[in-house]
């Protein structure tokens, strides 16, 4: 399998989407996610070189392009779990926009991240307290417990502003043969949990709406003892579109090239050379020495 690599990398220093690709290019990558930050002005140029067949357009990370009105380039700019309708309205037509641009563009998913519940924050507390290796004390647990209730006790009417989302949006993906598929997020705030994702899939069943696995954010939630990674990966895996791959620096520093983490990657080799993409995802300005290295590894596990 071709792994990509996402334009998160390197959008942000670039004036002209040929420049971006030129140095995606020279990298040895001819696969490409485009990220959120991918600012109208540079579509022009990647579009041409989809057409040339100078490289291929994966997938898109919603929203992509930036909106015009966005001031800030976000993932969760808008929300599809909003509760507030008009919010939610502006996602679903912000999402639309980039379902449009992936059909344009070749690309076969969109990816998204669904939003969170309004609560008191939890999770920052408890990645502090495994940075100091608290993480089997009675305090560590206590907060968590509190999070896990306060969220399970405020989640439902999110899934539903979720579900309402998802099927407005299914006849544009029908049409134009994109998948849409849900990100797993690293906070235990975000939704949907990997239990309420796999109900909603069972109970929405298109083949248009699946799930992306961030393999550094199930590190993360594993990390924090939110799930076990390999038993949920197994259970969602019917429905994977794709695969974010990168490393984490226990317990929740990510977007690392391996070897510069803790991930087990070769526990997992199965599912990730079943994946039906690989996206490669670092940081920006990550050096590219480090993203060669990233790349070598990965072809390596591929082929082993």
């Amino acid at each position: 399998m071709d792994l990509a690599i996402s334009t998160h990398w390197n959008a942000f220093r670039h004036g002209s989407g040929s420049g971006l690709l030129d140095e995606i290019l020279a990298a040895g990558f001819g696969n490409i996610e485009l990220g959120y930050d991918t600012r109208l002005h540079l579509i022009d140029g990647i579009r041409q070189y989809v057409k040339d067949g100078r490289i291929r357009v994966k997938s898109l990370h919603n929203f992509c392009p930036l909106p015009s009105n966005a001031h800030v380039a976000h993932p969760e700019i808008y929300e599809l779990a909003c509760l507030d309708r008009n919010l939610r309205l502006c996602a679903v037509e912000a999402t639309a926009r980039t379902i449009e641009t992936a059909a344009d563009l070749g690309a076969s998913t969109v990816i998204a991240h669904a939003g969170n519940v309004a609560m008191r924050r939890g999770t920052h507390k408890l990645i502090k307290l495994a940075q100091k290796g608290h993480t089997e004390t009675a305090r560590y647990q206590r907060i968590k417990m509190k999070l896990l209730l306060r969220r399970e006790k405020a989640a439902a009417p999110y899934l539903a502003a979720l579900t309402e989302s998802l099927n407005a949006l299914l006849p544009l993906l029908e049409q134009t043969g994109i998948s849409l598929a849900l990100e797993n997020l690293p906070s235990w705030e975000a939704v949907p949990t990997e239990a309420e994702l796999e109900t909603l899939l069972k109970q929405i069943n298109s083949p248009y709406i699946g799930y992306w696995h961030d393999f550094g954010h199930a590190v993360i939630r594993d990390n924090l003892g939110f799930i076990s990674h390999i038993h949920w990966l197994r259970h969602l895996q019917p429905w994977m579109k794709g695969m974010h791959l990168h490393d984490v620096a226990f317990p929740a520093a990510d977007h690392l090239m391996p070897p510069h983490g803790n991930a087990a990657f070769e526990q997992f080799r199965e599912f990730i050379t079943a994946a039906p993409a690989l996206v490669l995802e670092p940081a920006p300005n990550t050096p590219l020495s480090a993203i060669i290295h990233a790349r070598d590894f990965f072809n390596n596990l591929l082929q082993h």
